[in-house]
C-alpha cells in the first residue's frame, strides 16, 4: 500500500513539474553519457579523452547503455521523461521526511518550496544526474529515519547514490561511524560501503588505465574553465548559493524554523541536521580537492533547509496546547507563512522565465536537428563543445568527428554556426569558455543548407 501511494505521487508529482516549465532539455554531461552508453552498448570502450569532456558518472554510462536501445532520438526522449520521474520522486521524498521529523502540514510545505525553486527545476528537466543523486540519499535518510541504524538498507542506497556522485562516499563513512559507535560491526556492512568508490576507480582504470581519471580530469576541466573551487571559496560562496535556490522567505523560515525544532523537537529533528552538516562537510572536501563549487551540488542542504522551513511554518503543531513557546511559534509560523505567499509572484516569474528560457533552447535544438540531417559530409566543425555531444548521437559518430571551432580551423567537412546573434548568446555562448568569438566559415566552404537559427556550409574532399 505504502509503495503504491509512493509511485502514485511520484508519478502525480512529476507531472507537476513538467506543468510548470513545459518541457525538458537534456544537458552536456547528460548528453555525453547517452554518447558513452552508446558506446558500452555497441561493444567498444568509452572515449573519455575528449576536449571538455565531463565527468563520467557509471551509473549514468550504465543507464545510457539501456537506453540506446531506443536510438538518439529515443534515448533523449526517454532520459527526459525520466528525469521529471526522478523530480516527482524528490517532490515525495521530500514530503516523507518533512512528515515523518515534523508533521504532514510540514512536509506539504517543504516540497511545495522544492518543486517551485527555479533551480530545481532547471537542474530537474535538464536531467542532471545530480536529482537522482539526492532522491537516493534522501531514501536513505528516509529509512533511518523510520527504522534508526538499519543498516544494509540505508548503506545499499548510498552505494548506487556513489556511482553517480562521490559525495555519497562520505554519507556512508559517517553513517558507518554511527553505526560502530551503536555496536554493529557487521564486516558485510563495510564491503557495501565500500563498493562504489571500488567499482568507480574500477570503471575509470578499465577505460582510461587511470582508476582516478574522473578525480583528475574534472580538476582539471574546473582550472580550464576557471570555475570556482577551494576551501577558501566556501564561507562566501555557499550562502549565496543555497540562497540563489531556497531565496528569502524559504531561508527566514528555515532560520526560525530549525532553532525552534532544535530546541523542542530535537530528537525528531536531529537526524536531518545531522545529514545537512555532513552533505556540507562532504561539500567542503570536494571543494578542497579541487573541483567546483556549483550550486547543484547544494542540493541536499537546500532540501533539509526546506523541510526546517516547512517546521517554522507548523512545527507548533507538535508542542501540547498550553507549552508556552506554541503561540509564539505560531506566530512565527503565520509570519513565514505569509511571506512565503508574498513572493508568490516573484517565484512565479522565475519559473516563467525558466519556461521560456527551455521553448527557446528546445526551438534551437530542433533547428539544429534539422540541419543535422542534411550535413552533406563531415567532419562537422561546431562554434563550440555545446553542440558535440548532440550530434554525436544524431549521427551515430565518436564525438571527435565533431571539431570545435575554437581550437581547429577545418580545411573540409562542414561547418555549422548561429544564423543569428541571438541563438548564439541562447544557445551556444557560455560565459565560462575559453574563447567566446564565433569564427566565420573558412574559405572555400559553400552554404549548403539553413534555416531560422543555423546556417551549414560545406567543403567536401
Amino acid at each position: 500500500m505504502r509503495r503504491g501511494k509512493a509511485i502514485a505521487w511520484t508519478v502525480v508529482l512529476g507531472l507537476v513539474a513538467w506543468a510548470l516549465v513545459g518541457r525538458g532539455l537534456a544537458n552536456y554531461d547528460t548528453l555525453y553519457a547517452l554518447v558513452w552508453g552508446r558506446d558500452l552498448a555497441h561493444g567498444t570502450l568509452p572515449d573519455y579523452d575528449i576536449s571538455l569532456a565531463p565527468t563520467p558518472h557509471p551509473l549514468a554510462t550504465l543507464a545510457g547503455a539501456i537506453l540506446s536501445v531506443l536510438g538518439a532520438s529515443g534515448s533523449i526522449g526517454a532520459t527526459l521523461v525520466l528525469a521529471f520521474v526522478w523530480l516527482g520522486a524528490l517532490g515525495w521524498v521530500t514530503y516523507r521526511l518533512g512528515a515523518e521529523w515534523i508533521n504532514p502540514a510540514a512536509g506539504v510545505v517543504a516540497a511545495a518550496i522544492v518543486l517551485t525553486r527555479r533551480p530545481v527545476l532547471d537542474f530537474g528537466s535538464r536531467a542532471y544526474v545530480d536529482i537522482p543523486y539526492l532522491v537516493l540519499v534522501l531514501g536513505a535518510l528516509l529509512i533511518e529515519t523510520r527504522r534508526r541504524r538499519a543498516g544494509a538498507p540505508v548503506l545499499a542506497l548510498l552505494a548506487v547514490a556513489g556511482l553517480i556522485r562521490p559525495e555519497a562516499w562520505l554519507f556512508s563513512a559517517a553513517y558507518l561511524a554511527w553505526l560502530w559507535i551503536g555496536g554493529t560491526r557487521d564486516p558485510r556492512l563495510f564491503a557495501l560501503a565500500a563498493s562504489a568508490p571500488l567499482l568507480w576507480a574500477l570503471s575509470d582504470l578499465i577505460v582510461t588505465g587511470d582508476p582516478l581519471h574522473s578525480l583528475t580530469g574534472t580538476r582539471d576541466t574546473a582550472q580550464r574553465l576557471d570555475r570556482i573551487t577551494g576551501l577558501d571559496e566556501v564561507p562566501t560562496t555557499v550562502p549565496r548559493r543555497i540562497g540563489e535556490i531556497l531565496r528569502e522567505p524559504v531561508l527566514f523560515g528555515a532560520a526560525g524554523g530549525g532553532l525552534l525544532a532544535l530546541a523542542f523537537l530535537r530528537k525528531r529533528v536531529a537526524l536531518g541536521a545531522a545529514a545537512g552538516v555532513t552533505a556540507l562537510v562532504a561539500f567542503c572536501v570536494l571543494a578542497t580537492a579541487g573541483l567546483p563549487i556549483l550550486g547543484r551540488y547544494l542540493l541536499g542542504p537546500a532540501v533539509i533547509l526546506a523541510i526546517f522551513a516547512g517546521a517554522g511554518a507548523f512545527g507548533w503543531r507538535e508542542l501540547p496546547k498550553g507549552h508556552p513557546w506554541r503561540r509564539r511559534w505560531a506566530w512565527f509560523g503565520a509570519a513565514t507563512l505569509a511571506a512565503l505567499i508574498a513572493f508568490i509572484p516573484a517565484q512565479a516569474n522565475r519559473i516563467g522565465d525558466l519556461r521560456d528560457a527551455l521553448r527557446i533552447q528546445d526551438g534551437i535544438q530542433d533547428d539544429l536537428h534539422a540541419i543535422a540531417d542534411k550535413l552533406p559530409c563531415l567532419p562537422a566543425t561546431v562554434p563550440n563543445h555545446r553542440p558535440v555531444p548532440l550530434l554525436a548521437l544524431w549521427l551515430d559518430v565518436d564525438p571527435k568527428r565533431i571539431v570545435v571551432a575554437q581550437e581547429h580551423r577545418p580545411t573540409t567537412g562542414t561547418y555549422v554556426v548561429p544564423a543569428s546573434a541571438r541563438v548564439a548568446r541562447q544557445y551556444i555562448l557560455d560565459p565560462r569558455d575559453v574563447d567566446p568569438r564565433i569564427p566565420p566559415p573558412p574559405a572555400g566552404f559553400e552554404p549548403v543548407a539553413s534555416n531560422a537559427s543555423w546556417r551549414a556550409y560545406a567543403r567536401c574532399a
